[in-house]
């Protein structure tokens, strides 16, 4: 039998039957489901330092279990010393079975360390998407804090198949994110 994370298994078994009941779908094709999670490290003093590009992909790549990619800048910007092509980030794309096992690790082991942590905000964009900004990348226990050269930040996007807000934050609210004030 294949291996199935337990978070996709409590979606199926729990958190789906749970939003047909509060929205009142009539299939379960209308149920809102996770699609992807994107996480996102901007890397702006890499132009100064080549290096922090490397070291950053790297640790993501440790993080998300996959290996990330480098972002190009666009076009030319004088003012930030920039030019079109130059390494400025990493990101990775989860989906299927490590989308669910990142989520499991960020939501009981990554999220807890954050020191004076409170909780997380609700603002969704509109979408049915929602935006986590994390700051520091050493809440993750994947990374050796003794190797640790300059503490980055991320986002990660939760990137859901809800229509409306109301619906991705139901969603999100049934897997276990610790949103501030959680309303039923």
């Amino acid at each position: 039998m294949a291996y199935i994370p337990s978070l996709k298994k409590q979606y199926k078994e729990q958190i789906m039957p749970a939003l047909i009941k509060e929205f009142g779908y009539t299939s379960v094709m209308q149920c809102p489901k996770l699609e992807k999670i994107v996480i996102n490290q901007g890397m702006g003093q890499s132009i100064a330092d080549k290096k922090l590009i490397d070291v950053a992909q790297q640790e993501l790549s440790v993080i998300a279990g996959q290996k990330a990619v480098l972002t190009k800048s666009r076009k030319d910007i004088s003012n930030f010393k920039l030019r079109k092509g130059m390494s400025i980030g990493v990101r990775v794309t989860l989906r299927q079975n490590r989308m669910y096992e990142f989520l499991e690790r960020l939501i009981a082991v990554a999220l807890p360390r954050i020191r004076d942590f409170k909780g997380i905000n609700d603002r969704f964009d509109g979408q049915g998407n929602y935006t986590l900004g994390i700051t520091e990348q050493i809440i993750f226990p994947e990374i050796d804090i003794d190797k640790i050269t300059k503490i980055f930040g991320m986002e990660i996007t939760f990137v859901t198949s809800a229509k409306t807000d109301e619906e991705a934050y139901a969603l999100l609210r049934e897997f276990g994110l610790p949103f501030k004030n959680a309303k039923k």
